[in-house]
């Protein structure tokens, strides 16, 4: 596994799963960029989408982790900024491939629906995972972007 830098957040209702990945990622040799929250007083999950977002933009981190309570607000945030692939991911299948094909640079989680356990997997299955570069991988991977700098403008 490539050792990477690694930008994770989470709100409140992601926060009991942060401190387990965090560990995790650096028992792994990852360098953890923490953007919170801190304590489990209610939080905005687009803080923490933005956050992580911006980190990945300016070039301070490889990939990025986010957590909320569903993933899906998280992911929804994540996804308004340029260059952010963001997808939720429940399952280890999903995770590689959503990097292998869809070029996918965050991870997101819900921690009331997976536990520490079958998160870790899906963590380290989407980091071990690289996009492949295949041909019609990389066209359709171009539509996307194509989509995003028009919506943009």
């Amino acid at each position: 596994m490539f050792r990477m830098r690694i930008a994770i957040a989470a709100d409140h209702g992601g926060f009991s799963l942060k401190a387990p990945l965090i560990e995790l990622l650096k028992q792994d040799g990852h360098e953890v960029l923490d953007f919170g929250a801190y304590n489990t007083e209610r939080s905005d999950y687009p803080d923490f989408a933005r956050a992580v977002g911006d980190a990945l933009q300016r070039g301070l981190a490889d990939r990025g982790v986010l957590i909320c309570g569903s993933g899906v607000g998280a992911c929804i945030a994540a996804n308004k900024m340029r260059g952010i692939r963001a997808s939720v991911c429940h399952d280890t299948y999903s995770a590689h491939q959503g990097v292998e094909h869809d070029d996918m640079n965050v991870l997101v989680l819900g921690a009331r629906i997976v536990g520490v356990e079958l998160a870790s997997e899906i963590l380290r299955a989407f980091l071990g995972a690289r996009f492949n570069g295949i041909e019609r991988y990389v066209a359709r991977l171009k539509k996307v972007e194509q989509m995003e700098r028009e919506s943009c403008e």
